[in-house]
């Protein structure tokens, strides 16, 4: 396994208090999330087993893919998902200066105008969130508690839908990946990882 927690340990939780780790856990409902497009082929296949399912999904878009794929990112509007902003060319808050991040924020959020962000990587300084609130007062900062791993090339197809199995829970924010990368066990996962949720009496809902 790479360097990353399947689970978000509280400790982070912690930390970041004001971030979004995940909902109600009081309701059986999972919110589907996609971080990285919207790209050809990939997001094509996630929108079509969504559409199967018809379970509907949030969708952090990179802003650079939503400039050169933009009939993918109407469709994504068209069959009702939610979108978010996920920066414009998929920055690493850490090592990124405060300003050259929130122009980048704000080169999506033309984009995108949605009240949804997710830091890329989950990295974000305290200093830039305070920078995004005070200019997005509305702006809800999304991270997850259940991460598929589908990104770690490391990683069986199998293993990728283990992890959702195993740690899901009500109100989880679930990451996949509609990335290249990831296609090959996210291919195999998001179909099982479904249709086993609406097994156990799941429903499903855009943040």
């Amino acid at each position: 396994m790479g360097m990353y927690l399947v689970k978000s340990p509280l400790l982070l939780k912690w930390y970041y208090p004001s971030l979004t780790w995940n909902k109600s856990r009081t309701e059986k409902v999972i919110y589907l999330t996609f971080d990285d497009g919207p790209i050809p082929d990939v997001t094509d296949f996630v929108l079509k087993t969504l559409q199967d399912q018809q379970v509907k999904a949030t969708f952090f878009c990179i802003g650079d893919n939503i400039r050169k794929h933009p009939s993918i990112f109407q469709r994504l509007l068209d069959e009702g998902h939610q979108v978010g902003n996920h920066t414009y060319n998929h920055l690493k808050g850490w090592k990124t200066d405060d300003s050259t991040y929130l122009e980048n924020f704000e080169q999506c959020q033309a984009l995108t105008g949605t009240n949804l962000f997710r830091p890329p990587y989950g990295r974000i300084r305290k200093s830039q969130i305070k920078d995004i609130r005070s200019h997005y007062p509305e702006m809800k900062i999304i991270m997850w508690d259940v991460l598929s791993g589908d990104f770690d090339l490391n990683l069986s197809p199998e293993s990728c839908y283990h992890n959702v199995d195993k740690y899901v829970e009500n109100g989880s924010i679930i990451v996949f990946h509609d990335s290249l990368k990831a296609f090959e066990r996210m291919q195999y996962a998001l179909p099982r990882v479904i249709s086993n949720l609406k097994a156990q009496g799941y429903q499903f809902a855009t943040l």
